[in-house]
């Protein structure tokens, strides 16, 4: 509700008293007073107040409130792109517009309301001002392009969009997926696409850019090598802070519209087909003129932004080794680098490592100092596990194989072997064997190499290859009942409790 034009109705409509109107439209009843002396002085009719709008209505109760029709405005079309440019302010744009004229010139205040007035109705698109080279912005489209490949299943391809800051020239490239290859391939191809580089670069929180995000990010390292190469600094956008990256989500929205859906009834069957059509689509995107402001974004690139880009380097960037992000050693000692598990020294348990990987290698990094070097594995959730790594108790059990164990007997005797080898022939995965097996060694460390082989032996004899049987003849000392310096008792005593033969054969 404007209170100006209430206050009027009420006055000159309604035979309510000063007192009540104020009331009613939150007005002191000697600023109700003044209001219904005014329109009694001008002889203001309702009719007349409802043709007017709120501004004219306001100017009318209010002396030295109103818009002076009579002061000259300046091109707000041209303030804007001169404001676009790097180090030119509103300062400096009001003098050279007061220099034509300082008689019928706004004053510095109402020039920068009216300028932010002119601001607040452009589009969406140019709604957010950053000077010409300073910044660009990169991100995914959510929706992909399907093609397929011949003799493959459907794939969809990523739609990768980056658009600069001032002029809003936008770049567009399909790609295989979000990983880190294909998010840096972009960034290449999106600075040759634009002839130069931005001081910064704001992208999103995905993993391929920020390994952790929050108040202090950590950067992907073969994203910031590649900041540096190019001499740009990514500064990411605050996590579910989608205005620090209005230029991107607008420009995804851009990119959505008017390439994507456009394609939408197009069969591709291959990637290059697909950025084929993406960069005809993006000259006409560039040259379709602002609703707001005259020209369009390559216009506006070429007058303002591409002069103030920096150089591009004499080479792309490759990077020879691609990083992981940064992840807590479990307590297996393992981390996880491409879907394979790669060791590390047991001590680093619970501490943070970074993997960098090549196409033959893995290197895993702990504080900058390399932990361990691994040969690249594909086999996917497999495991590559260096003994050195491993605590000594792991290590002795998993030197537990069943050719550990026969090498082990073989050193003994014949008979020892036997028992191995029949403990290890009675399953098909040997893990019954070889605990029988371990306990067994045990065994020979506790009673002597030469006892064991004897026990062996004696467990043959009786048809007993069991390790129930082994420690049975070694605790009570029957492995030497073969040692001549043992005697031997023949026959039983006699003696009348002892039934012999012939007491069985008479049937008792």
């Amino acid at each position: 509700m404007n209170v100006f034009r209430e206050s009027l109705r009420l006055i000159l409509t309604t035979p309510l008293c000063n007192s009540q109107i104020g009331e009613l439209v939150s007005r002191s009843p000697n600023t109700i007073k003044r209001y219904r002396a005014i329109a009694e002085e001008k002889q203001i009719e309702w009719d007349k107040i409802q043709e007017m709008d709120d501004r004219s209505i306001m100017a009318l109760l209010n002396k030295y409130c109103g818009y002076n029709s009579k002061k000259r405005l300046p091109d707000w079309s041209y303030i804007h792109s001169q404001k676009l440019m790097a180090d030119v302010s509103l300062q400096l744009l009001w003098e050279d517009y007061c220099l034509d004229g300082p008689e019928d010139a706004y004053g510095y205040s109402s020039f920068t309301e009216h300028y932010r007035e002119f601001v607040s109705k452009l589009d969406l698109s140019m709604r957010q001002t950053h000077q010409a080279g300073k910044v660009t912005f990169v991100d995914f489209a959510g929706r992909r392009i399907p093609y397929y490949p011949p003799g493959k299943p459907k794939k969809l391809a990523e739609v990768f969009v980056g658009v600069l800051g001032s002029s809003k020239y936008t770049f567009a490239h399909a790609c295989d997926s979000q990983k880190l290859h294909d998010w840096i391939d972009a960034h290449n191809r999106m600075f040759m696409f634009f002839g130069g580089v931005t001081e910064t670069v704001i992208p999103d929180n995905l993993k391929s850019a920020v390994t952790q995000p929050g108040a202090e990010p950590k950067l992907n390292r073969t994203y910031r090598e590649m900041a540096v190469h190019y001499g740009t600094v990514i500064v990411p956008a605050r996590v579910r802070r989608p205005q620090d990256k209005s230029h991107a989500e607008i420009g995804v929205q851009i990119v959505t519209r008017w390439i994507i859906a456009a394609l939408r009834h197009r069969k591709f069957f291959s990637l290059q087909e697909i950025n084929e059509e993406i960069a005809k689509r993006l000259v006409l995107l560039n040259e379709r003129p602002f609703k707001k402001l005259p020209g369009c974004r390559r216009d506006l690139f070429e007058r303002i932004e591409k002069p103030q880009l920096m150089l591009l380097p004499e080479t792309i960037f490759e990077p020879t080794a691609l990083w992981t992000a940064e992840q807590k050693v479990h307590s297996d000692y393992h981390v996880h680098v491409d879907r394979h598990y790669y060791s590390v020294p047991h001590q680093l348990v619970g501490s943070k490592v970074e993997a960098r990987k090549t196409h033959d290698t893995v290197e895993i990094f702990c504080l900058g100092k390399r932990v361990a070097i691994h040969a690249r594995s594909d086999v996917a959730g497999g495991h590559t596990t260096l003994p050195e790594h491993q605590p000594i108790a792991h290590r002795k059990y998993a030197e537990q194989t069943p050719e550990y164990f026969q090498d082990w007997a073989e050193k003994i005797g014949d008979f020892t072997t036997a028992f191995v080898e029949h403990q290890l022939s009675r399953t098909p995965y040997n893990l019954p064997g070889i605990r029988v097996c371990s306990c067994l060694m045990k065994l020979g460390k506790e009673y002597g190499t030469q006892r064991l082989e004897a026990a062996c032996e004696r467990a043959q004899q009786i048809g007993s290859l069991t390790l129930k049987s082994v420690k049975s003849i070694l605790r009570r000392n029957l492995d030497g009942v073969n040692d001549p310096r043992i005697p031997v008792q023949g026959q039983l005593p006699l003696h009348y409790n002892v039934r012999g033969p012939r007491y069985y054969s008479q049937e008792g």
